[in-house]
């Protein structure tokens, strides 16, 4: 395999040569590399897009660049989810094609996988082109991806060790609480004084309605329109499912509360100045009509759903609060991170609003 002469050297967090020369060995016959772009990046596992010698795209995913604790974006665990959904599940994910636990080929572990065709929508400016009847069928279309996430027989794709299912939500709600710890102390670091008294009341709370441990059930970690892949001729539909990062076996209606948290409507009171706005477009499901789909797609009770959607603000107000303290400690590059921090204490209000008796919570 051959590197073409005009691919720029610097390419952040890749060893073009020595790829090249991998890919050679693993994927013979597969082309020279001819270009080498990144699609993403920043808070999350880095992810290029690489075309080889006839046009081919294939994709690569990496740990970010820099110190990662020795725990998290495992390489290894994100290529077998992917590898076992894509041989014996209905979840629409990339096809993986192979991995490299050699750190010294480009630094990192990583792994390849085949590029899909498709669509990050996030924002309303991404629904410009977007049909009101196109919207309704892309909701539809999200909740049975998700539907089908929860329903997958872990035993028969060979996940059935994937994770420890029992006690996860206590796990949750410990492990996000050493999170938010982390952060005060971090914040404090910068001679910020961060008042939140409602941290401490929600988490008793939380503690006190814990939910008895559910079946083990695959779980995305951070399912969201803007983590999935969407086409929309000849229909809209979810081309792939991605950002397995933090995929385990666990309680799903974590997964769906999440996913209500982020699907905003355009009468809300207050947006999130994260996650995706496009939900506010004409034509998309409200959260209600979204859980009653995926309770006929699964046939699971969501009747202490005001739980995990309040644990979802929870999880999601730890998440922006780390956010804030790296932005206090200027160690953020870009815009908005400034706004962050306001979000905190709207997603503990919201979730004590959920958590209080009869919240009309949707």
């Amino acid at each position: 395999m051959t590197v073409d002469a005009e691919l720029p050297a610097g390419v952040p967090g890749i060893d073009v040569p020595r790829l090249a020369a991998w890919l050679a060995r693993t994927l013979p016959g597969s082309g020279g590399i001819t270009t080498i772009d990144l699609i993403a990046g920043g808070r999350s596992n880095l992810t290029y897009g690489i075309t080889l010698a006839g046009g081919r795209r294939i994709v690569l995913r990496r740990p970010p660049l820099g110190h990662v604790l020795p725990t998290a974006h495992d390489m290894g665990r994100e290529y077998r989810v992917l590898s076992a959904l894509g041989a014996g599940s209905d979840v629409p994910v990339p096809a993986t094609l192979a991995f490299c636990d050699d750190e010294e080929v480009i630094g990192a572990r990583f792994y390849l996988m085949d590029f899909v065709e498709g669509r990050v929508l996030r924002t309303r400016e991404d629904a410009a082109d977007l049909r009101s009847e196109q919207a309704e069928a892309l909701s539809g279309a999200l909740v049975d991806a998700l539907a089908a996430v929860h329903t997958v027989d872990v035993e028969k794709v060979g996940l059935a060790d994937f994770g420890r299912p029992s006690g996860y939500m206590e796990r949750q709600l410990k492990r996000w609480g050493k999170q938010w710890d982390a952060s005060q102390d971090a914040i404090r670091a910068t001679g910020t004084v961060r008042d939140l008294p409602e941290y401490a009341r929600l988490t008793a709370r939380l503690a006190e309605r814990l939910p008895a441990d559910a079946p083990a059930r695959l779980v995305h970690g951070d399912f969201r329109l803007d983590n999935a892949l969407a086409r929309l001729e000849p229909r809209p539909e979810i081309a792939a499912v991605v950002d397995w990062e933090m995929s385990t076996l666990g309680d799903p209606l974590s997964d769906l509360g999440l996913t209500l948290v982020y699907w905003a409507e355009s009468g809300d009171a207050e947006q999130l100045p994260v996650g995706a706005t496009i939900t506010t477009a004409p034509g998309f499901v409200s959260r209600r009509d979204f859980a009653e789909r995926y309770a006929r797609r699964t046939g699971f009770d969501l009747g202490g759903m005001d739980f995990y959607v309040a644990f979802a603000c929870f999880k999601l107000a730890v998440i922006l609060e780390g956010i804030h303290a790296r932005f206090l400690q200027n160690a953020t590059v870009g815009e908005g991170f400034d706004q962050i921090g306001d979000a905190v204490p709207v997603l503990l209000g919201r979730a004590h609003a959920v958590l209080d008796p009869n919240a009309d919570w949707w």
